[in-house]
């Protein structure tokens, strides 16, 4: 999906920098202003651009079916829960099956209709088993848009995000149904070579997107990992 303004070209705006101010924050400020997917989620009321990444993926793989549960690991401020709610129909506004979505977050998010959040750390070893308690069941879909907050050595964080990873995968094995769907952000850069293995073991079928709404000079894609065989893992 790409964005459009609906009345024409949208004006550009360019930001000057203040004698203190960082050209990369300028650069940043004036990249999101920019953005058409920034103004966009403003209009359709999503809490950020990454909703559209979430969207996009769906529209090519059809994870989020109505009826489903899913469980959105670190899903401040809410964009991907927005999208997965509204396609699982987890309010039940539609005669569609009503699904479920399940935030886990270390910290609260605004309410999001259709949407349980809960604060853990997915981390630690009993949330799995919290997880499965609270959907009744395992589950049948695992969202991770999770990062690491940046140092600025690229090396560095690359490692970090795939850290991440690595621990959100091993979360979806713990908590996901037979036949169920991992997705996780990754970053381009080498490690993420053995997550690869490890899903394709697990995982009927893995595939890696790049959506159109990630920016094109971002080294981020998404992994979507399908058919969950727990006894091949």
């Amino acid at each position: 999906m790409k964005p459009t303004s609906g009345r024409g070209r949208d004006l550009k705006v360019r930001v000057r920098s203040a004698k203190r101010k960082k050209n990369s924050s300028t650069r940043w400020l004036q990249r999101q202003l920019n953005d058409p997917y920034v103004k966009l989620a403003r209009r359709n009321g999503f809490r950020g651009r990454a909703a559209f990444k979430l969207q996009e993926l769906d529209d090519k793989f059809g994870f989020l079916v109505p009826g489903s549960v899913v469980i959105d690991l670190g899903c401040a401020p809410g964009g991907w829960s927005q999208i997965a709610a509204a396609r699982v129909n987890a309010a039940g506004n539609s005669g569609l099956p009503q699904g479920r979505v399940i935030g886990v977050d270390l910290k609260p998010i605004e309410a999001i209709e259709g949407v349980e959040s809960i604060e853990l750390d997915f981390l630690d070893n009993d949330t799995p088993s919290i997880v499965k308690e609270i959907a009744g069941g395992r589950v049948d879909t695992v969202l991770s848009d999770m990062a690491a907050s940046s140092t600025g050595h690229r090396q560095t964080d690359h490692l970090k995000i795939m850290a991440l990873c690595e621990a959100a995968a091993q979360f979806a094995m713990e908590v996901l149904a037979e036949g169920g769907t991992f997705v996780s952000k990754v970053l381009a850069g080498g490690a993420e070579a053995s997550l690869q293995i490890r899903l394709k073991k697990s995982f009927a079928s893995c595939h890696n997107v790049k959506p159109p709404a990630s920016r094109k000079d971002s080294s981020e894609k998404f992994v979507v990992a399908r058919g969950f065989q727990p006894l091949r893992n």
